[in-house]
């Protein structure tokens, strides 16, 4: 364990910021889940506005290094290509 008082408040700040991160990437993958459903209930309109809503967290992710940007890119693409896919 560390002794130095920089050390534990580093410890504390990382751990603060990892469960932050890690809510953020699950609310990602709920949000993609739920596009995910509406697509295999064939219900287009809806999978469109729940991409609409998905796409802009996904791109703040991204900008606070919480996701890489080709990580994010892939997975619009999949959800988009998904919902292309119904028509």
């Amino acid at each position: 364990m560390a002794s130095h008082k920089a050390t534990l408040k580093d410890i504390k700040q990382n751990e603060k910021r990892r469960a932050r991160n890690r809510q953020a990437v699950s609310m990602i993958r709920t949000m993609a889940r739920k596009v995910e459903s509406l697509v295999a209930e064939g219900k287009k309109t809806e999978a469109v506005a729940a991409l609409g809503q998905v796409v802009p967290v996904i791109d703040h992710a991204v900008n606070r290094r919480i996701l890489h940007r080709n990580t994010a890119s892939r997975k619009i693409s999949r959800l988009t290509l998904k919902i292309n896919a119904l028509s």
